[in-house]
């Protein structure tokens, strides 16, 4: 996994190549379980508007003492995590409503678009990173358009200071423009790609927990800590009725 200094500079890697790059997979196998019956949120509440920090520094959308917990390390210029957010999200959804089940989305970062990106998405009140992280990913070719478009303010951007570097890659790839359409004003924004404390935690985190869990590609999956051995939703979306989100 790359250093968070590495993920610190700027990286003119072509952007289409990492659009198609394809995921990796895992090791272990998740036990069989018997049937979890529903697990009502708090009165008032409902677990699918229910989203957590975790200790991990993920985004944990649901039930956070869910006894299954599905976490997606991902990265926000990955064409398979673009396809995997495109097709598993409302099946995500049914099972977070449950009670039984709880995603966590956490940051591998590939690069320093990723990296502008997942800044981003966290720069506003928690419970809106994963909806944004599933818009960023549906304009991901947008996204390298403009930044192949835009090559030489990209370049420029990695010349530039820290605290500055992160606003040019914004500008140069069309992010200010697309998440202020979403709700983040530009000062917002700014404010955000300007606070290089937090953008170092995020590569850190990245750079670590890849680390620890020998994960190097994306996405990648976990179910109660154990590492899946798969990454296609239908695969998974198995895998977590066998575990015991299931009816009778």
């Amino acid at each position: 996994m790359k250093s968070t200094r590495t993920l610190l500079k700027l990286s003119l890697a072509a952007p289409l190549a990492l659009a198609l790059a394809a995921c990796g997979g895992g090791s272990g196998d998740v036990e069989d379980g018997d049937v979890i019956a529903p697990i009502a949120a708090p009165e008032g509440t409902n677990w699918g508007e229910t989203v957590t920090i975790s200790e991990e520094d993920g985004y944990v959308l649901g039930n956070p003492d869910a006894p299954l917990k599905l976490v997606e390390y991902a990265s926000h210029t990955c064409g398979a995590c673009a396809n995997f957010s495109a097709q598993a999200k409302p099946g995500i959804k049914e099972f977070v409503a449950t009670g039984v089940v709880s995603f966590e989305q956490r940051n591998l970062v590939r690069d320093p678009i990723d990296l502008t990106i997942a800044t981003l998405v966290r720069c506003g009140a928690k419970e809106n990173m994963q909806p944004l992280s599933d818009q960023a990913w549906g304009n991901l070719e947008a996204t390298f358009a403009a930044v192949n478009q835009n090559g030489a303010a990209y370049q420029a951007a990695g010349e530039a200071p820290l605290e500055e570097r992160f606003v040019g890659i914004a500008q140069a790839a069309g992010l200010i423009d697309f998440f202020a359409a979403r709700g983040l004003s530009a000062d917002q924004q700014l404010a955000c790609l300007t606070d290089t404390e937090t953008i170092e935690t995020i590569a850190n985190n990245s750079s670590e927990q890849a680390s620890e869990l020998n994960i190097n590609a994306t996405p990648a999956f976990l179910l109660n800590g154990r590492r899946l051995d798969v990454n296609q939703w239908r695969e998974i979306e198995g895998v977590l009725q066998r575990a015991g989100a299931r009816s009778e």
